[in-house]
């Protein structure tokens, strides 16, 4: 055999092939193209690389799974996919779903929680938005266990479900929600100085809760708060609505009778001393600074106006004339509404 032959048989035809196997896959990685439908694309948390590589050639989004298999696995891609759910647009190549599937540029719903909500209505919102099951969300929330693991020293999670915008993928598992939304409350408030009350933070946000559902004027929150260290200091009981409320929830219509505030829960302060057994709804960082800087004074009570604001009195009697002329004379009370604060 001449040199010539020797030297094609051994270099020449092995590189032609290296050279065709190359032109092969880059072909299927960067020239093939999807040619169907805009599609949506959902990985779900945990999943493994082998059942979206699987996924995605069942669908027919990837020209070769064994290829795509074999250039994540060059490129370290295997443990970069990120959970989500994407739209694979027509014209897109697999270099174009790998980046897409890597960076997490997921669809997501916008949802925003309002401050003041409790778990029920935070489980409610995000169900009608489609992002987690409300089932699961109040379970989870309930669950005293899961609030340990995210070193929350109380049985539920509520207090701590930050109110916000978010951007969730929909259908995601709640325990995904919840701790997003934890971690959101850690972030907003790594700069809040707690010792500024002589509460425990735990016993601060308890507050704070009571606080936010007392008003939705921002102003009052200093004077709100400031009327229950009063109360606390003088071992005074609550008697806050909203407390009640919260203990009944489940089995509440809207309409707070006297039986209610007649039934013993750890959350009604008409029969129970201190803060209730934990909080009843999300505050937001205006009502936890208004109850970590509380404004001094010497009230003791106050009652709304029917307009969103309160009078604020000293004693009983004052607080009892406050009540015949705001709460008692329908005259005060015809057509009043706290949307009226956005109208001055």
């Amino acid at each position: 055999m001449s040199k010539k032959n020797l030297f094609i048989i051994l270099v020449l035809a092995p590189l032609l092939g290296i050279i065709a196997g190359g032109a092969k896959v880059y072909h299927s990685i960067a020239l093939w193209k999807y040619e169907g439908e805009a599609k949506s694309f959902t990985i779900q948390p945990g999943e493994g690389f082998g059942k979206i590589n699987f996924k995605l050639d069942k669908e027919g989004f990837i020209n070769s799974s064994k290829l795509f298999y074999r250039y994540n696995k060059i490129n370290n891609n295997m443990e970069n996919f990120k959970a989500g759910v994407y739209i694979i647009e027509p014209g897109s190549n697999m270099l174009d779903i790998i980046k897409l599937l890597t960076t997490g540029k997921s669809v997501t719903t916008s949802v925003t929680i309002p401050e003041g909500k409790n778990l029920f209505e935070i489980a409610k919102i995000l169900e009608t938005n489609k992002i987690t099951s409300a089932k699961e969300f109040i379970s989870l929330a309930k669950d005293p266990d899961f609030a340990s693991s995210l070193d929350i020293p109380a049985s539920r999670i509520e207090g701590y479900l930050y109110p916000d915008t978010y951007h969730f993928t929909q259908n995601s598992p709640a325990d995904l929600v919840i701790k997003s939304m934890v971690s959101t409350f850690n972030k907003k408030t790594a700069e809040v100085d707690f010792s500024l009350s002589d509460l425990s933070k735990h016993s601060v946000i308890i507050l704070a809760s009571v606080v936010e559902k007392e008003t939705g004027a921002s102003f009052e929150r200093p004077e709100i708060a400031g009327v229950f260290v009063n109360r606390l200091a003088k071992r005074m009981r609550l008697q806050s609505d909203p407390t009640t409320i919260y203990g009944i929830w489940e089995n509440y219509n809207g309409n707070l009778r006297k039986k209610h505030l007649l039934e013993k829960t750890p959350y009604n302060t008409y029969k129970i001393s201190g803060l209730p057994k934990g909080p009843i709804s999300n505050p937001g960082l205006e009502s936890i600074n208004a109850v970590l800087n509380p404004n001094k004074h010497s009230y003791l009570y106050f009652v709304s106006k029917n307009d969103g604001t309160h009078i604020f009195s000293k004693t009983y009697k004052e607080h009892l004339k406050a009540v015949n002329e705001y709460q008692k004379n329908s005259k005060n009370r015809k057509g009043k509404s706290w949307r009226d604060l956005n109208k001055k």
